[in-house]
């Protein structure tokens, strides 16, 4: 099979030279996963999402095997950022009632609503392309709290109708994702309300650690059912914190036997590539925007850069036009592959796999071989029903 709009593109990549020293247990610890994983999993609908094995474009891309990580059924909200905000507000809310009410406040005591009442006086706060603010949401109104979402000029209306429809108040900012962000922390700094944000900066850690925490979740139920390690895990990028979350956790499983740790981006939003040659958290400016709205982010975050400094073995950026095709991949399958619904951020490492194995100098560069086992992590499904449409149409731009 033939896969000219992979092959002919412009990948950039930079290897790394990873330490592989205890940041994956130092700043996020096993009892972070552990706990996320006793919480999250004891909530209404949770069930594993499904692991889907590809052998008919592993056959075509001369890999042993292909894995598929499928996060569109999570919660119904179509995305993996349902194990993130939703669980990193309610860790909130556990600190903020606790001092509130002078003693110690389980998870389960909010979770299970007998809390409501008093939840209700706090507002939470946070910034999002999308599905982030819309598992923030989905949270605060399991939980009782209130919440304000942040949204930038080009988060499409229907992410905001969903998000609305989950009883947030949303809030649109002129500029990008990383205006919304300073946009969001003043305004909650003013109004006494909290951020539940999922990057860090300097003071500001413990809400995006319990994020990641969350994501631990999807990373252990692969492994779960995984015999042997992969050899290659292609991870999104944005602000990091999946892709630190998923390094991190399996390297806590897998130890020496960790798989190759390639992380993907956006070409029009590069921050963890540029702080990668730079070698420390570097910033760069978003001037247009990808079609891969989750990864439009221009600045990392701290403790996720603390992770994939030490544990990330290559960085690769990607075009928007090798989004739509991978998209219409996963649709229309071949072989015999099963047909999966994926949206755009959340195909960004398939692009970027199909794109790198039918290159053969980046092939050989990432060392990806006939005898490969390669783990994909599609964080995101149907997350807007028009702009898939369009795609699916090929009429999207």
């Amino acid at each position: 099979m033939a896969f000219p709009a992979f092959s002919a593109t412009h990948i950039d990549h930079f290897q790394a030279n990873p330490i592989y020293g205890d940041a994956a247990s130092r700043v996020i610890t096993p009892e972070d996963f552990r706990r996320a994983r006793a919480e999250i999993s004891g909530w209404q609908g949770y069930a594993p999402t499904p692991l889907f094995a590809l052998p008919g474009l592993a056959d075509s891309l001369e890999v042993a095997q292909l894995l598929y990580k499928h996060e569109g059924p999570r919660f119904g909200m179509g995305s993996f950022k349902a194990l993130g905000a939703a669980y990193a507000g309610l860790r909130v809310l556990q600190t903020q009632l606790s001092e509130k009410l002078g003693r110690t406040v389980t998870l389960a005591e909010i979770s299970n609503g007998s809390l409501a009442t008093e939840a209700r006086t706090i507002t939470l706060c946070s910034a999002t392309d999308g599905n982030h603010g819309r598992s923030l949401a989905w949270g605060a109104r399991r939980f009782g709290a209130g919440c304000k979402i942040y949204i930038h000029a080009e988060v499409s209306q229907n992410r905001a109708n969903a998000m609305r429809s989950l009883g947030a108040e949303v809030i649109r900012v002129n500029g990008n994702y990383d205006a919304s962000v300073a946009r969001a922390r003043a305004d909650a700094t003013a109004n006494g309300w909290f951020m539940v944000a999922d990057t860090s900066w300097t003071g500001y850690t413990q809400p995006p650690l319990d994020v990641m925490a969350g994501y631990g979740l999807l990373a252990d139920e692969v492994c779960r059912t995984m015999p042997t390690a992969p050899t290659h895990v292609f991870l999104q990028g944005g602000v990091g914190g999946l892709a630190a979350a998923v390094a991190a956790y399996l390297r806590q499983f897998w130890g020496d036997k960790t798989p190759r740790v390639i992380v993907v981006e956006p070409d029009l939003a590069p921050c963890l590539m540029a702080s990668a040659r730079a070698g420390c958290a570097a910033t760069v400016a978003v001037t247009t925007e990808t079609i891969m709205a989750g990864l439009s982010c221009g600045e990392p975050s701290k403790v996720a850069w603390d992770i994939l400094s030490d544990l990330a073995d290559d960085y690769l950026t990607i075009p928007d036009s090798i989004i739509a095709p991978a998209m219409r991949r996963l649709a229309q399958p071949q072989a015999n592959d099963p047909l999966i619904e994926a949206g755009e951020t959340g195909v960004a490492g398939l692009a970027a796999f199909i794109a790198a194995a039918t290159q053969p100098t980046l092939r050989n560069a990432l060392g990806i071989t006939p005898d490969s086992r390669v783990l994909l992590i599609g964080t995101e499904g149907i997350t807007d029903p028009a702009i898939y449409a369009a795609i699916m149409s090929e009429t999207a731009p």
